[in-house]
């Protein structure tokens, strides 16, 4: 019998079925990117480095530091301006002064180079910035009759959310004898707590899919509870929840996967979620919260 939530994957998207999904499937899209997010943090970064600089610049005294050196010795002149070839000796026990021109000196010097990068900076942002969403909208734009007719290099985070809900799977059967609980979306999970994990990720409008299969590096196929889709990352996370931790044989056997999961570059804190519960001590909606908003 077919389960629900693969009825689901199969019946969402009717125009995107056979060579055309396989292709969506296999094809390589741009990696996302926060390039002008971090441009733009970088930018008011260095923008205020400068300022605070330039305000200490110019509290400095006047003059400007020469430093000679001769083999392991270095000496100390104090010129008034750059046009000055001599200068006057400044002797190493004068620590303060030395110590006040070489930092005006040092500051000269990097706020060269901050309103260097600032203009390279403003630059970019002034002509490319939201060129990366431009070429997502390419594609989103277009009517749905005729999405399924391209093949797209990049697409909306709503349109690849939407193309990853509905590549068709076949999850692990459910038995009609055993404890069965229906979602808000309709599927079909073995455990309250599961229950609970996939109504919220449905509530926060985070993708989701049950007991999807993941063939892993050794051939061996993997039945993670939730495969999430961190939309922005285009990352799948795996999320499993161990509900009787208090089984002696039900521990070893999770230990045993963890390790099993860590051999197929399945991590915890990377792309691997655990939760974890007994019969005395259940797994609380405010740690499925916390999580969710850590990781997802």
């Amino acid at each position: 019998m077919m389960d629900a939530h693969m009825k689901g994957s199969q019946m969402k998207d009717p125009q995107m079925k056979g060579s055309q999904m396989k292709y969506y499937k296999n094809k390589k899209l741009l990696h996302p990117t926060s390039l002008y997010v971090e441009a733009d943090r970088r930018l008011k970064e260095l923008s205020e480095c400068l300022h605070e600089t330039e305000k200490e610049f110019e509290k400095a005294p006047s003059g400007i530091i020469h430093v000679l050196k001769s083999g392991t010795r270095i000496q100390f002149y104090f010129r008034a301006n750059k046009s000055d070839r001599g200068g006057k000796y400044i002797r190493k026990s004068d620590i303060h002064t030395i110590q006040t021109l070489l930092q005006k000196s040092y500051q000269d010097k990097v706020m060269r180079l901050l309103k260097t990068e600032i203009k390279n900076l403003e630059l970019l942002l002034n002509r490319l910035n939201d060129i990366t969403e431009k070429i997502k909208r390419v594609y989103s734009d277009f009517p749905a009759q005729i999405k399924c007719y391209i093949n797209p290099i990049d697409m909306s985070d709503e349109d690849y959310a939407d193309k990853w809900m509905n590549i068709p799977y076949i999850g692990k059967e459910i038995s009609e004898y055993g404890p069965v609980y229906e979602t808000a979306k309709g599927d079909r999970v073995r455990s309250k707590s599961e229950l609970t994990i996939a109504n919220m990720l449905a509530e926060k409008g985070i993708p989701y899919k049950y007991e999807c299969p993941k063939t892993l590096l050794n051939g061996k196929v993997f039945y993670p509870d939730f495969t999430v889709l961190d939309v922005k990352s285009r990352k799948e996370i795996y999320w499993e929840h161990r509900g009787m931790m208090d089984d002696r044989d039900y521990a070893r056997q999770a230990v045993f996967k963890l390790k099993s999961l860590m051999k197929n570059e399945i991590i915890l804190g990377n792309n691997l979620i655990i939760t974890e519960e007994t019969s005395t001590t259940p797994l609380g909606t405010d740690e499925i919260e916390m999580i969710i908003r850590r990781f997802v």
